[in-house]
């Protein structure tokens, strides 16, 4: 399961009808590396969907695309951070194309996308046993996860070519100054990671969402200036993916969140934020886990853990004079037994990805940037020798973080690391991405299977 690989990652093919930003994963924002840092003012923090890059737009129509990506593997299934796209073995395209319509704060998305994969025969690893019952039979006794066995993470999907439409960055939004409202599917990517984010990326397929909160808000303090605040909260229905089990009546989850950033103007250039979101199955009786987004017990420790719930916490610091950034993203999934239990166990089911890229200037038409980012998914020590699991599962949710079997997180799953290193040149019309990534995708499978 251990993998290196190597990419000259050259030129993906677009056609833009009007010139205009695009969320993605890599790089989501053009202008955030081709402008100094000192001189370009984003608007978000933490919390940042394709209608959030638009916040400064002015009232207008526009056209997106068409956009066209193109993958192939040759041995095993491999890609992330792809949306509605699952890069099998083969080939593998996404076509998206899109409107965009925004008047007197109300806007209208719509940014549909069909993909296709080849997804033809590889060697994977034997599902889990616990599989092998007439419940799983045809799905994920054939297609399922190797490792614990409450994650809908199929392998591989099916055993024919995949052909699939989603609504993508679609939705439809009112905003009044930095107040926000919104309902649709746009992709939400959490956090200053590119590669890994711990909480929310757009690596699992976008699913419908009601959200509303504060966009990028300056406080003001008796005339002086505080700093920038950004609160998002959010309401999601997920799905299974048709790889999984036969019960139809656990088919959707609901997934709730809570962003919040802060940063202050005393140290310019930094941003702190917290983020969480609970898993519970989709019905009306389980609304009540969003004020509990709210709310922090440590007197009652695993007697609460009553949701799939997960947290992280981090910082983005921008060291304007040098044009570097420094990052940091830490995730809790499982509370400690309490207060005490933290002080004993301070890293008890912890996560992290940290990073650091650095722009610079070749001469005024290309620019150059360095980003490394590595991260850590796997169980604790004091975990693992309690009762073994792994960051994206809980057994109140068979599913696990996932929507249509694909990670709501990082796009390099649960329990395993990444490192990251790239080289890109930009200019105004192309860019260039040389890339080294190593990914090592579960260890905790090694665990699990040593507890046994």
């Amino acid at each position: 399961m251990r993998k290196i690989i190597f990419i000259l990652y050259s030129i993906i093919f677009s056609a833009y009808l009007m010139s205009e930003e695009i969320f993605d994963s890599l790089n989501f924002n053009n202008d955030n590396i081709l402008h100094p840092y000192n001189s370009f003012q984003r608007p978000y923090l933490n919390y940042k969907t394709l209608s959030d890059l638009d916040e400064n737009k002015p009232d207008y129509f526009t056209i997106y695309g068409p956009e066209l990506f193109s993958s192939y593997n040759s041995t095993v299934p491999y890609g992330q951070n792809d949306g509605a796209l699952w890069q099998g073995k083969g080939i593998n395209n996404k076509l998206s194309i899109g409107v965009f319509f925004k008047y007197n704060g109300l806007s209208i998305t719509f940014k549909p996308e069909l993909v296709y994969s080849q997804n033809l025969p590889f060697d994977y690893v034997t599902p889990n046993s616990a599989y092998s019952i007439d419940l799983y039979r045809d799905k994920a006794g054939i297609y399922g996860y190797y490792g614990i066995p409450s994650i809908d993470a199929p392998q591989r999907f099916g055993n024919s070519y995949l052909l699939n439409y989603s609504w993508g960055d679609s939705d439809i939004r009112f905003t009044w100054e930095t107040f926000t409202i919104g309902f649709g599917t746009q992709l939400i990517w959490l956090g200053p990671a590119e590669i890994n984010p711990i909480i929310h990326s757009n690596n699992a397929p976008p699913y419908p969402k009601f959200d509303i909160g504060l966009k990028k808000t300056p406080i003001t303090i008796f005339s002086w200036y505080a700093g920038d605040f950004e609160t998002r909260l959010w309401i999601g229905y997920l799905s299974e993916s048709s790889f999984f089990d036969k019960d139809n009546s656990n088919d959707h989850n609901m997934i709730s969140g809570l962003s919040l950033c802060f940063s202050p103007s005393p140290i310019k250039g930094l941003s702190l934020f917290i983020n969480r979101t609970y898993l519970s199955p989709f019905s009306f009786d389980n609304f009540y886990t969003i004020p509990k987004l709210f709310i922090i017990n440590l007197k009652h420790g695993g007697a609460q853990d009553t949701w799939d719930q997960r947290a992280s916490i981090g910082f983005n610091y921008f060291l304007i004079d040098s044009q570097t950034n420094i990052y940091c993203e830490i995730g809790l999934n499982d509370y400690g037994p309490s207060l005490d239990g933290y002080i004993r166990y301070p890293f008890h089911s912890m996560v992290y990805t940290l990073g650091i890229k650095k722009l610079s200037y070749i001469n005024e038409y290309i620019s150059n940037r360095i980003l490394f980012e590595i991260s850590s998914f796997e169980m604790s020590q004091d975990f693992q020798f309690q009762w073994p699991s792994t960051f994206y599962a809980h057994h109140q949710i068979t599913q696990g973080y996932t929507n249509q079997g694909q990670w709501i997180g990082a796009g390099n799953g649960t329990g395993g690391n990444s490192q990251y290193l790239s080289f890109e040149f930009f200019s105004k019309y192309w860019n260039l991405n040389i890339f080294f990534h190593r990914s090592n995708p579960d260890n905790d499978w090694y665990k699990y299977i040593s507890n046994k």
